[in-house]
């Protein structure tokens, strides 16, 4: 006889799943549920309870309106109102930093991106008998559901697949798998593939009628695993992405924001988050500097120094700024942290680190006591960890912006403004 469960949902964990306490006192985590509902939950053959039904369902629960919601791991919060979805994420915030020792919170501003509208897509490939597979893979799975679908991705990135599914076909570079990363620039569609066998000269003569067919400027490609940077496979025209006023031509596979839209309101919160007697004579420093998302918005307000540890896109950064107030440094920043001495003359140190947080670089900043910081954090949990030296060292947070353009997921941005007054003279408790 299968073991039932009726019990209420706590609260939405960081996955945004719902935290339930079982029979025995532990906490499980229940997909596809909402905080004060009450369910009923089953016991699977591994001991496992899993979700069997919603006995009361809460008032921030919605159809989900993607038919592919289940299958695909894209979304895991389509169940849920988009406005419930960026409360929570506004909450997961304020979460990790009174966790990282910080009181008092200002009123945090939240801002949410539109449906189809996300412009970068990293794919998985699957060779099948009948043709080829592309999409996401299934949560907590190796498979991948096609992508036939989608009410997140930009439909120009959509309307394109069909024709990647006919060409992928029949390249021999794929024997069994392969990656499609597609980023949706000013001139088109740039694209990386990788796959797990190598480019023969057929590949390669399809790649390129691929290109002119669907007016893809740039297909590239390199074999994975391999470390290397990637190589054209195909070209048809430039490559071309406007940031801020300033063109670059960003390197295959460049890292963007997920819709243009968020871009935008990362960089006014940034802007905003500046101090306002800022003169053309101070210094902005800015770490992970990536091709100039921030760099060129920022340098309309002081000069900056701009640290990134990836050539290539620090090679595209430089070639743009020309006539403009910024130097670019390549410096490896999980390894090679700036120094605390070389932070302490900055007025402005702005971060946008990786998904791990900034772990090094960030002791360096602590200790360094610049008197303002901007943290664009896409991970609460590094935020929490990463902030928790600013708290012992004096800093409060001066605003907040939260942006989810992760659009049903549980991903979250948000950009950190925390400042120290000057006149405080010690050193995490040490005099100066």
């Amino acid at each position: 006889m299968t073991e039932t469960y009726d019990t209420d949902v706590l609260y939405l964990a960081t996955q945004g799943d719902g935290a339930v306490r079982t029979p025995d006192g532990r906490m499980a985590y229940i997909p596809e549920t909402l905080a004060g509902e009450h369910i009923r939950l089953t016991k699977d053959s591994e001991g496992k309870w899993r979700l069997a039904e919603v006995l009361l369902p809460s008032p921030d629960r919605q159809i989900p309106p993607c038919s592919l919601f289940e299958h695909c791991g894209g979304c895991t919060l389509q169940h849920v109102k988009p406005a419930a979805i960026l409360q929570w994420k506004v909450a997961t915030v304020q979460h990790a930093l009174q966790k990282a020792g910080f009181s008092n919170l200002p009123a945090f501003s939240a801002k949410q991106v539109q449906p189809h509208s996300r412009r970068r897509a990293d794919l998985a490939v699957r060779r099948q008998p009948d043709g080829i597979m592309i999409g996401l893979h299934a949560r907590n799975s190796h498979e991948v559901t096609d992508l036939t679908t989608c009410v997140v991705l930009h439909p120009d990135i959509l309307a394109a697949l069909p024709a990647f599914r006919a060409t992928l076909r029949s390249l021999n570079a794929i024997r069994r798998e392969a990656n499609l990363h597609i980023n949706l620039l000013d001139s088109g569609l740039d694209v990386l593939l990788q796959t797990d066998g190598p480019l023969t000269a057929p590949d390669r003569v399809r790649l390129a009628q691929l290109a002119t067919e669907q007016h893809i400027p740039r297909i590239s490609w390199q074999q994975i695993k391999d470390t290397g940077l990637p190589e054209v496979a195909a070209q048809s025209g430039s490559v071309v992405q406007t940031i801020a006023s300033h063109q670059i031509a960003p390197p295959a596979g460049t890292f963007f924001q997920a819709t243009r839209e968020s871009e935008q309101y990362i960089q006014e919160a940034v802007v905003k988050s500046l101090p306002t007697k800022l003169n053309r004579r101070d210094v902005i420093t800015e770490l992970y500097a990536g091709c100039g998302t921030l760099t060129f918005p920022l340098a309309e307000h002081a000069r900056v120094n701009a640290y990134e540890g990836y050539a290539p896109a620090l090679e595209a950064l430089k070639k743009a700024t020309g006539g403009t107030r910024i130097s670019p440094f390549c410096r490896d920043l999980n390894h090679q942290p700036l120094l605390a001495k070389e932070i302490a003359a900055s007025a402005v140190v702005v971060l946008d680190p990786p998904h791990a947080g900034a772990k090094l670089q960030m002791r360096q900043i602590a200790q360094g006591l610049p008197n303002h910081i901007v943290y664009v954090s896409c991970n609460p949990a590094a935020l929490a960890q990463d902030a928790s030296l600013l708290a012992k060292a004096g800093y409060t947070v001066e605003n907040v912006t939260v942006i989810d353009q992760f659009l049903w997921s549980a991903e979250i941005e948000a950009v950190c403004s925390f400042k120290r007054e000057s006149s405080r003279r010690s050193r995490n408790g040490l005099s100066r």
